[in-house]
């Protein structure tokens, strides 16, 4: 047996696992989306409110306060400037270095597996084409049974192979969409962060430099 021999064969068993494998794969990708929902609603906080606190706190020189406010937040952005200005003792470059590192873990924990869900959407349509083709080859093959004649077998057949296409995209449509959707929400959180670390390093810097002018008179 060759190896067209063989695919038509494969073909032959029928495309009903590629639609489960598409609807598994749906589950997990719907399971995906709302496990990320939950998780970047629940670590949310309002950050405006925060800079205003974290600014008050800094400017009467009272980093415990600012710290206490920061650690009251349960935001991502107030976690990634608590690393930092708790190495103030070590200087501007600690608390950005400080931040830094923090900051490579907080994207990580937000783009927890957005890298199946990108997968999802690239390749559900491609698994549901691989569907098509079964459902055609299958389609072609009763046809041939029935000595050319369009039987409604046939037409059961392409009809078949035509959902498999529909399902793909049904997949993949809101797998990419919500993909998009939460590197957006990840980039405008980690943009938020970085201001706000950088009202902290704003301050750091203009203590050291009141105490380096001091020094030199």
């Amino acid at each position: 047996m060759d190896i067209q021999e063989r695919l038509t064969a494969f073909a032959m068993l029928g495309a009903s696992w590629v639609m489960w494998l598409l609807v598994l794969l749906s589950i997990i990708g719907l399971a995906i989306v709302l496990e990320r929902i939950y998780f970047l609603v629940s670590s949310k906080d309002d950050i405006g409110a925060l800079k205003k606190d974290m600014r008050a706190a800094l400017a009467k020189g009272d980093l415990a306060a600012a710290k206490k406010r920061l650690g009251q937040s349960k935001s991502i952005e107030a976690a990634i400037v608590s690393a930092g200005i708790a190495d103030t003792d070590g200087g501007p470059a600690a608390v950005a270095d400080r931040m830094e590192g923090q900051s490579v873990l907080a994207k990580l924990s937000m783009e927890k597996n957005l890298a199946f869900l990108g997968t999802v959407g690239n390749n559900a349509p491609f698994v549901g084409l691989l569907g098509t083709v079964i459902g055609v080859i299958r389609a072609f093959a009763a046809l041939d049974e029935s000595g050319g004649q369009a039987s409604s077998g046939v037409m059961l057949e392409i009809g078949e192979a035509l959902v498999a296409t529909a399902i793909g995209l049904l997949v993949a449509i809101p797998a990419v969409v919500f993909f998009n959707l939460f590197q957006r929400v990840i980039k405008s959180r980690m943009g938020r962060a970085e201001a706000l670390g950088l009202d902290l390093l704003a301050h750091l810097k203009g203590q050291n430099h009141g105490a380096s002018a001091e020094a030199a008179e």
